[in-house]
């Protein structure tokens, strides 16, 4: 198998970095750290990394076709407006306390797919959610404990999808007209019991970016399941994966610092910190929100 080593391009300690979204109208990289509920912009030409606080944490952000972003936060969907303000459009599980919002990413009909999570990582109680251009909500998969990578395929026709305590990604025939998925059957598993599956991406090959949170690696898979590249990371706590750059061609990677202790930290000081790998391969450019 290939190995890739990659580069830390923003020492950010982030408490939880997630959710990364090249924007190529700004050639900038949207990125959250879910914890503390921010929302960073980085700059690769630059160095510059602005962020906001949303007050409340964050599962993953999205630019609007309109200007803003929609936000995942805990109890459903919101809206944030170019000066930061925070407007609720619609709640999710209000019932089930010990659940929150978790990834999430736009389709091609500009739709916001994002998932919940139980916090206790136990219980089958959480589900991923469509966030419609018309703002409805509606339930697609049930039975979930921790909801979280999403893509899709170059022609549209295949919906990837992780629950990352069942150590795998899942994938569903996906119709682009109206948003549904079935016949869900697994494409890829996480061998290790000590490592789970996070954030993805996908590229225009149709090969899957899978962050295996805990090993230090992103793996590239092939449609059929098969590990084909590595990417190296100094930290073990890999979060989430997106393409970006001119040409589509630089894999950010974001990471985590959570749960970890002194001495983990001291062999990890860049754990938080997003890095980037050239990778030979090109992915899409992401959907943003139509609604």
């Amino acid at each position: 198998m290939r190995t890739l080593e990659a580069e830390l391009v923003l020492d950010a300690h982030a408490v939880v970095g997630e959710g990364p979204h090249w924007d190529a109208d700004s050639s900038r990289l949207l990125w959250i750290d879910i914890t503390p509920g921010e929302v960073h912009w980085f700059d690769p030409e630059t160095g510059e990394d602005s962020m906001t606080n949303v007050g409340t944490m964050v599962g993953a952000a999205v630019p609007c076709e309109n200007g803003g972003l929609v936000l995942a936060v805990p109890d459903g969907f919101a809206l944030m407006d170019d000066d930061g303000k925070i407007t609720s459009i619609a709640d999710v599980e209000a019932d089930v306390p010990d659940n929150r919002m978790n990834d999430g990413k736009c389709d091609s009909q500009g739709r916001f797919w994002a998932g919940t999570m139980d916090m206790n990582l136990a219980e089958p109680v959480a589900a991923l959610y469509r966030l419609g251009v018309d703002r409805s909500v509606e339930k697609m998969v049930s039975d979930v404990i921790l909801s979280n990578g999403l893509g899709w395929s170059p022609d549209d026709t295949l919906m990837y999808y992780i629950d990352s305590m069942k150590r795998c990604v899942d994938v569903f025939d996906y119709d682009s007209a109206d948003g549904i998925v079935h016949n869900r059957r697994t494409v890829a598993r996480i061998a290790d019991d000590e490592w789970i599956a996070d954030g993805m991406t996908v590229d225009t090959e149709g090969y899957i970016w899978v962050c295996v949170y805990g090993s230090g690696l992103v793996r590239r898979y092939d449609p059929e399941g098969a590990p084909d590249l590595e990417v190296r990371l100094p930290v073990s706590n890999v979060t989430s994966c997106a393409f970006g750059g001119p040409d589509l061609g630089d894999l950010y990677i974001t990471t985590a610092a959570q749960m970890m202790s002194e001495e983990e930290l001291r062999e990890q000081p860049n754990a938080g910190g997003i890095f980037r790998a050239r990778t030979g391969h090109t992915g899409m450019l992401p959907h943003n929100f139509r609604g």
